[in-house]
C-alpha cells in the first residue's frame, strides 16, 4: 500500500486536480467518453494519453515510469498494448520538454485519432481539457483527491495566457475573466490534452504537465502544458523512424529519471498495483 500512495503523491505534486468554479454546479463538468475518444488511462488514479494515429499515444514523459512493453492500458473503449516507449532525450523534470510516444503493437481502429496542431498562433485561444483528477474549486482548492475521486471524468475550460517555445501556460481566472466552464487540471489529469474542436475534428495544442505557480489549486494559479506546436517536427521524427529512433538517439525507450523520488527498485513492487487490471479493461 505504500508505494500506491507514493505513486498517488508523485502525481498529484506535478500538477493538482481539475479545478472548477466555486459559482458553477460541479455536474457541469461531468463529462463521457465520447466527449474526447482518443483519451487513453494508464493507471487507476489516472494519467492521459491522447490517440494521435491508430498506434502512437501521446502523453506527458513523466507519466511513463510503469509503461512497458506488454502493459495494457485502457482506452475510451477498449484497450490497447505497449509496444514501445519514446521518450523526449531533452526531458528534464519540472522544466522542459515533458513529452513522450507510446508506440503501441496493434492499431486502435475503432477510435478516431485527434489531430497536431501545427499552428503557432495559440496565445489568447480557447481550449478544453478532460481527465480523472480529483476535484475542488477555486476557493477551497483541491478537496478530493485523484484516488479519492474513482475515476469520474470531467472537463473544463481555460484560455491561453501564453505560447512560448516549448510550453503552453494557463491562467484559473474568476468572475468576468472566467469562462463558464473555467478550471484547470492536474494531478491524475497528467499527459491528457488541452484541445479544440474543429471541422477537422479534434485539435491537440498541449498536453499537461506541472503547476506553474500562484495560489496553489486555486483562482490566480497557473498551469504548464508541453506545446505540440514546438514538438510536432519531433513527433513526426520519431513515428516515421519508430525502429531507429531509440538507437540513434532520437528518443529515449525509458525515463533517465524517475519522478517524485521513485528508485527503480520500487517499481516492481508499486507497478502492480497502480496499472489497470486485466479485468478492468474488460468492462
Amino acid at each position: 500500500m505504500k508505494y500506491i500512495l507514493l505513486a498517488l503523491g508523485f502525481i498529484a505534486l506535478n500538477a493538482n486536480a481539475i479545478i472548477i468554479r466555486h459559482d458553477v454546479q460541479e455536474t457541469n463538468y461531468l463529462a463521457k467518453p465520447d466527449d474526447f475518444p482518443p483519451l487513453a488511462t494508464f493507471y487507476i488514479d489516472g494519467a492521459h494519453g491522447i490517440l494521435i494515429s491508430s498506434k502512437w499515444i501521446l502523453t506527458a514523459a513523466h507519466t511513463t515510469f510503469c509503461l512497458n512493453s506488454g502493459t495494457k492500458i485502457k482506452m475510451s473503449k477498449g484497450s490497447a498494448t505497449v509496444k514501445r516507449l519514446h521518450i523526449h532525450p531533452n526531458h528534464t523534470p519540472g522544466i522542459s520538454h515533458d513529452i513522450a510516444l507510446v508506440e503501441l503493437m496493434g492499431d486502435v481502429a475503432h477510435l478516431p485519432p485527434a489531430t497536431l496542431y501545427t499552428r503557432n498562433d495559440e496565445t489568447g485561444l480557447p481550449i478544453w481539457f478532460i481527465g480523472i483528477g480529483g476535484t475542488g474549486n477555486g476557493i477551497t482548492g483541491i478537496t478530493v483527491d485523484n484516488y479519492e475521486n474513482k475515476g469520474v471524468l470531467r472537463k473544463a475550460q481555460n484560455r491561453v495566457e501564453e505560447a512560448k517555445g516549448p510550453i503552453l501556460t494557463f491562467k484559473f481566472d474568476k468572475g468576468e475573466h472566467a469562462l463558464p466552464l473555467e478550471g484547470i487540471s492536474g494531478g491524475g489529469d497528467s499527459g491528457g490534452p488541452a484541445f479544440i474542436e474543429t471541422e477537422r475534428g479534434i485539435q491537440v495544442l498541449g498536453i499537461s504537465s506541472r503547476y506553474g505557480g500562484g495560489p496553489s489549486e486555486k483562482y490566480g494559479s497557473f498551469e504548464v502544458y508541453s506545446r505540440v506546436s514546438h514538438f510536432t517536427p519531433w513527433i513526426k521524427e520519431v513515428m516515421d523512424k519508430s525502429d531507429k529512433a531509440v538507437s540513434s538517439g532520437v528518443s529515449l525507450d525509458k525515463l533517465k529519471h524517475l519522478p517524485g523520488g521513485l528508485k527503480p527498485s520500487d517499481l516492481p513492487a508499486l507497478c502492480p498495483g497502480i496499472l489497470i487490471s486485466h479485468e478492468a479493461l474488460s468492462k
